[in-house]
């Protein structure tokens, strides 16, 4: 892909969005305003659009189908306006397809003034295109990123508007990573979703890496970096605090740290999440917070979606004998049909309610579970009150 075709894909896209900042300008409409709208659009007839439909057709290479469509939203008379419009964005190097394109998501673009309203836009687009979007998309292809992660990476708006001497600071933190051997596979994944991660200070970002280094992680793991991001995201007062919520439940440093080092976003939870899903999981359904931490997505998962339906299920299970009691946490990172096949479809024959109770239609109480011991009644209840 060369910079040139880029550019015209770039300005493809800035083009609709003269279309859509377009359309915004014309929203403040009194009622009047939209009611005449309102009325033309109810009562006119199709020979009234018959020149904006042919126009369409003719200049835009629309389909009488989609000519017609377009024709509910505008209407003109007379060439002028429109032949001007299109004559000023073909002046800017925009080809019958991106003027179609652009035309048929915003149709009343034909109707814009040029020089008052394009003229600005596209000036301001050129500027952004070349003070901003061609150096980093030279920039990108320079670290040895394929054209499909380029594109990818222009959906981050930080590559937009990314200053040239943030390109160095990048370069420098991409060559600590290699040195470190980080594959440059995993380098450029994080170059393209998380690109401020790589542009923060390189003393620090060195100090970062380091950090990382010395808490056990390997660099020629994906961890390595899903890690190296947390850190830079939080603040030291915040990842310390976050450790100090997960102690609140009786884990130590070191299972907080081999949790961490399991899935590092654990640490991005939220105090009241890490609280919620440690209560449940804890006070309501038994589990030992060191066995929980073997498991730390639970701790982005949906307490309400996730975690409590599929924890019911699984208690009226053990109730019944169905499954075994000591059925580690694995079961809620399933996907939605697996877990449905492998523990309520299996199931319905034996507790046909299984369904209800993993919709949340009918609680376990409703179900009448009662030992003779009366410990699942209390789990039981727990469970009702969750929910």
């Amino acid at each position: 892909m060369s910079t040139n075709f880029f550019c015209k894909r770039v300005v493809s896209v800035s083009l609709t969005n003269v279309g859509l900042m377009f359309e915004i300008s014309k929203t403040p409409m009194n009622f009047l305003r939209n009611a005449r709208l309102l009325i033309f659009r109810s009562f006119s007839s199709p020979i009234q659009h018959s020149f904006t439909v042919s126009y369409l057709i003719n200049s835009c290479g629309f389909s009488p189908e989609t000519a017609l469509s377009a024709s509910r939203k505008v209407h003109f008379e007379t060439p002028e306006r429109a032949d001007s419009v299109l004559a000023v964005l073909r002046d800017y190097g925009f080809t019958n397809t991106h003027i179609s394109k652009a035309v048929s998501k915003y149709p009343s673009l034909l109707t814009a003034h040029p020089e008052k309203t394009l003229l600005p836009k596209l000036e301001f687009f050129r500027s952004e295109l070349g003070n901003h979007v061609i150096p980093s998309y030279n920039f990108l292809k320079s670290v040895v990123m394929v054209n499909e992660n380029i594109l990818r990476a222009f959906k981050n708006p930080f590559w937009i508007s990314c200053q040239n001497y943030l390109q160095n600071t990048i370069a420098l933190n991409i060559a600590t990573l290699e040195e470190i051997g980080v594959p440059m596979s995993n380098i450029r994944s994080l170059v393209t979703r998380q690109p401020d991660v790589v542009s923060r200070n390189r003393e620090k970002f060195s100090t970062t890496v380091k950090k990382i280094i010395e808490m056990g992680f390997n660099p020629l793991r994906l961890s390595f970096l899903k890690a190296v991001e947390v850190t830079c995201q939080l603040t030291e007062f915040t990842f310390e605090h976050k450790m100090e919520v997960y102690r609140r439940w009786g884990l130590t440093n070191d299972e907080i740290m081999l949790m961490f080092r399991s899935d590092p976003s654990c640490i991005r939870s939220s105090e009241k999440k890490i609280m919620s899903v440690m209560d449940f999981l804890v006070n309501k359904m038994g589990w030992e917070p060191a066995a929980i931490a073997r498991y730390p997505f639970v701790f982005y998962r949906s307490l309400e979606k996730n975690i409590i339906p599929r924890c019911s299920v699984r208690k009226v299970l053990q109730m019944k004998g169905l499954v075994k009691k000591d059925l580690c946490l694995g079961f809620l990172c399933k996907g939605e049909k697996d877990f449905l096949d492998k523990f309520v479809v299996k199931y319905e024959q034996d507790v046909p309610e299984l369904l209800n109770v993993y919709q949340g239609k009918i609680g376990i109480l409703e179900l009448g579970f009662v030992s003779e011991k009366g410990d699942k009644t209390v789990v039981a209840s727990q469970l009702h009150s969750s929910k």
